[in-house]
């Protein structure tokens, strides 16, 4: 057992400090993006929010969509029913909106998820009298020049598309809601300057031409995930996805234990049908981290009753964590240059992202462990079975 735990627990130190180097890098990324000049090119733009329910901060986050400094661009916001409360609330924003505001009732989803077949109805409705198409969720509240800097990479007309994430600050004063927002900060750091980034569902941007040519549509067919499905067309067709950190996005959140559970296990679920590879690599390397800590944590408490040696195995047992969260200080600092209006609630939570990120290996690989046994997820009031990326199965709405 201690052979096993001293080579665990060193190959956790060695992958430790690669992501520390992996951590400056993100840093230096995300200085180097946030001191840039956005660009000049500023297409006629499409942004796309399907809505569903009322949510805390709502019309905050859907006011902010309204009052981008970019001049060029039109709202589509899509439901599945005209007879969704937030209805009422677009109808009030487009009445004040100095921005055409469209509302598309898309109908209830056949064999995929509803988000997807809202965003098709849109997408179908704008039609061709848009340059580029930008997809965003009801749950952000980006900056004011969030638009104008998601775009302006798109000048490059080889480029497939341009995305960002987003950053989860807590609603209310909750461990769960803490723990959520610990749990989605590494995702962040997966995207860079490389070439395995994935586009996602609340920031992407990319040009009408592009994704009439990957056929997004076709990939859409029968998917519940909008943007692993946009990703797969374009990584098919050979087309790259910048990362644009200076784009992150904040985003409210608030949950309960089962909601904690539901959120973090639905996201790992969809990874596995759409992104197997990174999902069995993602619990390998938390399946790592785990079995370190709790051997060093077994090895000590057994030594200590036994009067063996006990203190450097504690010590070794801890290395991982305190690396993970040295780079959780390393993220923040980066969250910090890239939205620093949120500079005071980072700073006030820091211990969010820094101490829990050494937990947080512990509920991803919960999050694997479910993922191996189900296929089926919850999202937005409605039950489905992934069978395959093409595939969905709605069980019940």
């Amino acid at each position: 057992m201690l052979t096993l735990f001293y080579f665990l627990v060193l190959e956790q130190i060695f992958q430790g400090l690669h992501n520390l180097w992996q951590g400056l890098r993100w840093l230096n990324l995300a200085q180097r993006r946030a001191g840039s000049h956005s660009g000049f090119y500023a297409p006629r733009v499409a942004l796309f929010c399907p809505v569903k329910g009322i949510e805390p901060g709502l019309e905050q986050n859907l006011a902010a969509l309204t009052g981008f400094d970019y001049s060029n661009y039109e709202i589509f916001f899509t439901m599945a029913s005209g007879e969704d409360p937030v209805r009422k609330i677009i109808d009030k924003l487009a009445a004040s909106s100095k921005r055409p505001i469209h509302i598309v009732i898309a109908g209830r989803p056949d064999g995929c998820g509803e988000k997807v077949n809202n965003l098709r109805a849109a997408v179908q409705q704008a039609a061709g009298g848009f340059d580029a198409y930008v997809f965003t969720d009801s749950d952000g509240r980006p900056a004011r020049n969030w638009l104008a800097r998601l775009v302006a990479p798109l000048a490059d007309a080889n480029l497939g598309a341009v995305t960002t994430f987003r950053w989860f600050f807590r609603q209310g004063g909750g461990f769960c809601s803490a723990l959520a927002s610990a749990w989605n900060a590494p995702v962040a750091t997966y995207l860079g300057e490389h070439h395995n980034n994935f586009c996602w569902g609340g920031g992407t941007a990319i040009r009408r031409e592009r994704f009439e040519q990957i056929r997004a549509f076709e990939y859409w067919n029968g998917s519940v995930s909008d943007d692993l499905s946009l990703t797969h067309a374009l990584r098919n067709a050979g087309c790259s996805i910048l990362f644009a950190p200076e784009c992150m996005v904040p985003a409210m959140f608030d949950c309960d234990a089962a909601n904690l559970l539901e959120f973090t296990n639905r996201q790992i679920v969809i990874t596995r049908v759409y992104e197997p590879r990174l999902w069995a690599l993602g619990g390998l390397a938390h399946a790592l981290y785990c079995g370190a800590v709790l051997t060093g944590i077994g090895i000590f408490f057994a030594n200590l009753f036994t009067g063996a040696p006990a203190i450097h195995i504690l010590l070794l047992a801890l290395a991982p964590p305190i690396l993970s969260m040295a780079r959780g200080v390393l993220r923040l600092t980066a969250i910090m240059e890239v939205l620093p209006e949120w500079k005071s609630k980072l700073l006030a939570d820091g211990w969010i992202w820094t101490l829990l990120a050494a937990v947080v290996p512990f509920l991803s690989l919960w999050n694997t462990v479910v993922a191996l046994f189900t296929r089926k997820i919850r999202w937005r009031g409605i039950r489905y079975e992934l069978l395959s990326p093409g595939q969905t199965r709605i069980l019940t709405r």
